[in-house]
């Protein structure tokens, strides 16, 4: 993997779309990542993913993977089990926008490892390794692969205020959040957000629906975005928060490249889905066993249509 850099905005000359872009980019992918995890890194990080030869991508079409690592202080957040997983593609040309989330226990085909639950991938072989799985289930290899951790996002949600979600059922669990989240439109700050992200056990549909409320997390972070990037000061105190903590093998024109495309997308033209799928036991251990056929057919929806419309 190549050497990573330090990005730091102090001194640079930002224009207001790249800002905005910036910042839009890291806060609607670490919205999607909150991992399953009580200590997580300080920091996060934006990857290239190498494509293997032969593959045909769309260049106005861009990809990216975030995944949420459960590494402890002191362990490597790249080659830890990788809690949560979302495939986020942006259309240049027509500003649409999709995610595609993947339950965490997801038991599939990992290259040179046999099967195993997809979240092992991250352990086994880094950034690269979790993107080879992940496009062996949905059929779309992403562009970049971004790792984050929940503590960041906690941190950001701090920096930047509260956002609105739309809650379509209360849900509450005993050590996340005892009194819960009621239905409807809610208002999270802080370790709010991450709770509202990480619950799990307490949902009907367990790790497919906090999926899906990682996405309504994301849409709430869009918002915010759109309705504060015009006052003054406010997307520079949003950038110095989150810039000074990400680590990335990118060249500035790469950045900027996925900056403008975080810039354009529609909010009217954005779909979510979470790849369903029953739940079964494999070694004595519970699996998710995927509908591969839906997921294949999420990735060829996606792929094959200008609008991205996958769900």
């Amino acid at each position: 993997m190549a050497t990573r850099k330090r990005m730091r905005p102090v001194g640079r000359p930002w224009s207001r779309a790249l800002r905005t872009g910036v910042l839009a980019l890291v806060l609607a992918v670490v919205a999607l990542v909150v991992p399953n995890s009580s200590v997580a890194p300080t920091y996060f990080t934006l990857v290239k993913y190498e494509h293997a030869e032969g593959i045909d991508t769309d260049p106005d079409v861009i990809w990216i993977l975030a995944v949420g690592s459960d590494a402890r202080r002191g362990q490597d957040p790249l080659r830890s089990r990788g809690d949560t997983l979302q495939l986020i593609g942006m259309d240049t040309r027509t500003g649409a926008a999709t995610t595609i989330g993947i339950p965490r226990d997801s038991w599939v085909a990992i290259p040179g490892y046999g099967s195993n639950r997809i979240n092992a991938a991250l352990f086994f072989g880094g950034p690269q390794l979790m993107g080879e799985a992940v496009a062996g289930l949905i059929g779309i290899e992403p562009d970049y692969v971004f790792v984050t951790s929940f503590w960041g996002l906690e941190q950001i949600a701090k920096d930047v205020g509260p956002i609105t979600v739309d809650n379509p059922a209360a849900f509450s669990d005993e050590y996340l959040k005892p009194k819960g989240f009621p239905a409807g439109k809610v208002v999270l700050k802080g370790y709010n957000v991450v709770s509202f992200g990480r619950i799990r056990k307490t949902l009907p549909g367990g790790d497919f629906d906090r999926s899906a409320n990682q996405q309504r997390v994301l849409k709430g972070f869009q918002a915010k975005v759109a309705e504060n990037a015009d006052k003054a000061g406010w997307i520079e105190r949003g950038v110095l928060s989150v810039m000074d903590n990400v680590d990335t093998n990118l060249a500035p024109a790469e950045l900027y490249r996925i900056a403008q495309a975080i810039a354009q997308v529609d909010p009217k033209k954005i779909t979510n889905c979470v790849v369903q799928g029953g739940i079964g036991n494999i070694g004595g251990a519970s699996v998710v066993l995927p509908n591969t056929d839906a997921a294949k057919r999420y990735g060829d929806d996606a792929r094959n249509d200008a609008n991205i419309k996958s769900c």
